[in-house]
């Protein structure tokens, strides 16, 4: 997108065009937070270990802590909030594949985006994915239980 007026970007994001005053060093994370209201990317280590603020980017998962607001002109950003009934997020429900739920939406878009750039990924494809997410409060068996039950729907 263009730069409206000096410190105005208008931003794409979850299929809606989204004007936010910025700082050049304003970080993704924060405009979606705070001046967006979408607070489904969560802040946690803001040095891009944890994965809990990731969005998609042009479809594919970026850790949001790492990637200024003005980087994301003209470019699609889709958040958790945008995932309209996504499989990915009943999967989770129904293998209960969370607990305190904060990493919950980074690790939904994370899956989401791998089953759909890799619909036929073998266990060692979802392992590398998996990876660039944590989770402090359980294993991964059951999120790793929800992605191989929505990619299993497309393997045949």
């Amino acid at each position: 997108m263009k730069f409206l007026d000096t410190g105005t970007i208008e931003l794409l994001v979850n299929g809606e065009k989204r004007s936010a005053l910025v700082r050049p060093s304003d970080l993704l994370l924060d405009v979606l937070r705070d001046q967006l209201g979408l607070t489904g990317a969560k802040p946690s280590c803001k040095n891009g270990d944890c994965g809990a603020c990731t969005v998609l980017v042009d479809g594919w998962p970026v850790k949001s802590c790492l990637m200024l607001a003005v980087e994301a002109i003209g470019h699609e950003i889709i958040t958790i909030e945008g995932l309209q009934n996504a499989p990915l997020q009943q999967a989770f429900v129904d293998e209960f594949a969370f607990q305190c739920g904060y990493c919950t939406s980074g690790f939904i878009i994370n899956c989401h985006a791998l089953a759909r750039i890799h619909p036929k990924a073998d266990e060692a494809v979802i392992r590398e994915w998996l990876q660039s997410n944590l989770c402090r409060c359980t294993g991964y068996e059951e999120i790793s239980k929800a992605i191989h039950s929505v990619l299993s729907t497309h393997k045949s």
